[in-house]
């Protein structure tokens, strides 16, 4: 069974209610999460935080100052060892086709759909999170 306990994450979400009700969800099953307000506090958080401190980036695409897209370009484009590599999961309440192939060109690994189902995001998380990082 996919398990998410132990595992950090930076919870890019600019919805107070969605980003709670991600929180509780996540920190239930043993995760630890940074909450980032929005695109810009996501990718600077990223960027002030050692290389390897998240094992996924939780994206939430429509935000304001910075979408989510564009901050997973200018992740990784950043010149450090965990940017290409770490998985960014997209979370967006449009689950069409165009919209997860617009996130997979971005550069993210998956894309679940909001409102946020855990089951959900536990089996992305484990198709694309290495194993023995926690």
């Amino acid at each position: 069974d996919a398990t998410i306990e132990g595992l950090h994450f930076l919870l890019a979400e600019d919805n107070d209610l969605n980003a709670e009700i991600a929180l509780a969800l996540l920190t239930d099953q043993g995760a630890k999460v940074t909450v980032a307000k929005d695109g810009r506090e996501a990718l600077d958080t990223f960027c002030t935080e050692p290389a390897g401190t998240f094992d996924a980036v939780l994206m939430d695409v429509m935000m304001p100052v910075m979408d989510g897209l564009a901050v997973t370009r200018a992740i990784r484009a950043l010149d450090r060892a965990d940017a290409r590599t770490i998985p960014i999961i997209a979370m967006t309440a449009d689950a069409f086709v165009e919209d997860e192939k617009a996130a997979l060109a971005a550069g993210m690994n998956a894309h679940v759909a909001k409102p946020l189902e855990i089951d959900d995001l536990k089996r992305a998380v484990d198709r694309h999170v290495e194993k023995g990082r926690a």
